[in-house]
């Protein structure tokens, strides 16, 4: 795969691909009367990456004796390769398979389909491989059952192959891997829309960059009409564009100074504040895409000339596609530069005062021998985004996640289907403080064309359910038909009651942690419980279930009507005590319960002190429960009470001759007889 992939896929293409179609057809005859060699710039556009042009080259020379035109409108200089080049030696069909590929590395999949099949039909096993490319024509045109079918016949029916074994075994991979993304209950939840046009001839309008609600940075191509003779007149550069309802309404160029026609520039990103633009040039030299990271730093009118960023370009390798994190701290690219893992890798250097940067760092977590380009931090999310073909995916290069854990890079996993297509989906923007996919843009070639094109891409948040359980204090049973009330911070409330597992469970929004529990039975006290998260579990593909941790309850004292109810005092003391006043409370319920019940109440003393004393002391302790009663407003009618001093003890206070204080506070009580007139 050739390296324009990752700025734009054949860049040249995207908004030219109207007039090329014309210009390709056939080649002209120069001033000299010397005709071009149409097979020989075929192959020389080929070695050049310029697959789209070789493939109607290839045509011109399979279909000769079209209407010709001037060769200098051709993308490339034409004028080195004359008639007296090297004399090519190809059979009609070893033609039509080097123009399968050129369509297919030009991303026109049916047409390479097609010619791919010419060549399989006429002679399958000198044209074994076809088979193979005609698999990935098939997946990458959604034809997925038919690329599994060609990929089996292809790996079990036919031993003349040069396609090794192992890009055999991924193509099959990501057809499986396919099948189960598309099949993901979780694909209703996606909203995917592309980003319209007001003019349906604007293409290729990828790696886009929120600057603010309705404004974006993107990369787009132009036609230059000053364009020197026999030099490319297509080039990628940076825009403004101006949204309405997910269309682009206006297209204004960013200009920088000092820009030579033969560069390309784009996949760019501005610092926090909006005063650095960091950016990437690349021109081809030698047949070679060679890209740079330069930045540019905002004046009055427009931008300053770029300045190559010295510690992140490498003489003699390629860096691109920056970003800058929303602290302003690092700055992310991709390159290729010696210390990677394989092909490009995801780098990151320190930003300076000055918008210079430190020296890089690999971010060895994520690499693979492959390619990995394009990333972007979501710091909102603590989520780095980057873009692969070296992992298994839906096909071309895929977007993945990364997470910062305790200093290091940790591997997340492929963000799948929709976000993913069995095409390229490359670049990746979210703004912060939202989710990471409430509204996104991706870059993808999914469409009907052959470019980039930029996507926008929503979620709707999974249904969240927490969950708990209801024990008992004691015993840790659960306890059912508990009345469960959760209340937020707005003082919203929802009602449920405990199974006879003891479980319960709510619907739960944002901000569930801030909520709170509100527990009644009759049989134990209330209870108000925060949300208290155990954990979360997010295995269901449409909803997580937060699991709140155990709520305990404890019994309370139940007191009914006929009960002779115990209440007991401190040594030499009458004063009520809070367990005492729990059940003085309890007996006030029944009181109230039924109205024609009355108490009575006798006072008792332990032996210590003398006989009149604890006659005393044994009436206050009467007196005091009657109090209680009457304070809350039970009529002094229905009480009674009687003083017996240390009367009637109901332990001993004396064994074998020594103190028993434990039986001693057992008789220092008020006994209270409920009962029904």
């Amino acid at each position: 795969m050739n390296n324009l992939l990752s700025f734009n896929k054949n860049n040249i293409l995207s908004m030219a691909k109207q007039t090329l179609l014309l210009l390709v057809i056939s080649i002209s005859l120069p001033a000299t009367g010397q005709q071009e060699n149409p097979l020989t710039l075929a192959e020389k556009y080929f070695s050049e990456g310029d697959y789209y042009t070789a493939a109607y080259l290839y045509e011109q020379y399979l279909s000769p004796g079209k209407k010709r035109i001037p060769g200098a409108n051709f993308p490339l200089n034409a004028s080195r390769y004359k008639k007296g080049s090297a004399t090519i030696h190809l059979t009609k069909f070893d033609v039509i398979y080097k123009q399968a590929h050129s369509y297919r590395l030009a991303n026109y999949w049916p047409e390479a389909a097609a010619k791919y099949k010419q060549c399989f039909d006429k002679d399958s096993v000198k044209y074994a491989d076809a088979l193979y490319w005609i698999a990935v024509c098939q997946r990458s045109l959604g034809n997925y059952a038919k690329a599994e079918e060609s990929i089996s016949r292809y790996k079990n029916g036919y031993g003349n192959t040069t396609i090794p074994d192992e890009m055999v075994q991924k193509e099959k991979q990501t057809l499986h891997f396919i099948q189960s993304e598309i099949v993901r209950p979780d694909s209703i939840l996606y909203h995917v829309q592309k980003l319209n046009t007001y003019v349906d001839s604007i293409k290729g309008i990828y790696a886009a960059t929120r600057i603010n609600r309705n404004q974006l940075l993107v990369t787009s191509t132009e036609t230059d009409t000053s364009a020197k003779l026999g030099a490319n007149p297509y080039h990628n550069r940076m825009y403004y564009a101006v949204t309405d309802n997910n269309v682009i309404q206006n297209l204004e160029s960013v200009n920088i100074p000092g820009t030579d026609i033969w560069l390309n520039q784009g996949a760019a990103c501005f610092n926090v504040d909006g005063s650095i633009l960091y950016f990437t040039q690349w021109k081809k030299i030698n047949g070679k895409t060679v890209s740079s990271i330069y930045y540019s730093l905002k004046k009055e009118g427009g931008w300053t000339n770029p300045v190559l960023l010295q510690s992140v370009n490498k003489s003699g390798f390629s860096s691109k596609q920056p970003f800058c994190s929303a602290d302003g701290k690092n700055l992310f690219f991709a390159s290729d530069m010696p210390g990677g893992i394989g092909g490009f890798d995801i780098w990151y250097a320190p930003i300076l005062a000055d918008g210079s940067t430190g020296e890089p760092v690999n971010i060895v977590g994520i690499n693979t021998k492959a390619d990995e380009q394009a990333p972007f931090y979501h710091a909102s999310g603590n989520t780095l985004v980057f873009s692969s073909n070296g992992r298994i995916g839906m096909g071309g290069f895929d977007l993945f996640t990364a997470k910062l854990k305790d200093g290091e890079w940790v591997y997340s996993g492929n963000m799948g289907h929709p976000v993913n297509s069995s095409r390229d989906d490359i670049y990746f923007f979210a703004t912060e403080g939202k989710g990471l996919l409430t509204d996104a843009m991706i870059s993808s070639d999914r469409g009907a064309g052959c470019c980039l094109e930029t996507y926008i891409v929503s979620k709707l948040p999974k249904k969240k359910i927490i969950t708990g359980s209801v024990k008992d204090l004691k015993s840790k049973e659960p306890i059912a038909d508990v009345v469960v009330i959760m209340k937020d911070a707005d003082g919203n409330v929802v009602e449920t009651t405990t199974s006879a597992d003891g479980k319960f469970s709510f619907e739960a929004g944002d901000g569930i942690e801030k909520n709170k529990f509100i527990l009644s039975k009759s049989e134990y006290k209330s209870n108000t419980s925060p949300v208290s998260i155990e954990n979360i579990n997010e295995s269901d593909w449409l909803t997580d279930v937060i699991n709140n941790t155990p709520i305990y309850m404890e019994k309370k004292l139940v007191i009914k009507v006929e009960n002779v109810v115990t209440v007991y005092f401190d040594f030499d003391k009458s004063d009520i005590k809070p367990h005492s006043a729990e059940v003085l409370d309890s007996i006030y319920t029944v009181l109230i319960e039924n109205s024609s019940a009355t108490v009575q109440i006798s006072g008792y003393t332990d032996g210590l002190g003398t006989v009149e004393y604890n006659n005393v002391l044994s009436d206050k302790r009467a007196r005091a429960c009657a109090d209680y009663l009457i304070q809350k407003g039970i009529d002094a009618s229905r009480i009674s009470f009687e003083s017996f001093g240390e009367c009637c003890p109901v332990e001993l206070e004396l064994i074998n001759g020594k103190d028993n204080p434990e039986g001693r506070s057992k008789n220092r009580r008020a006994l209270i007889n409920i009962s029904k007139e």
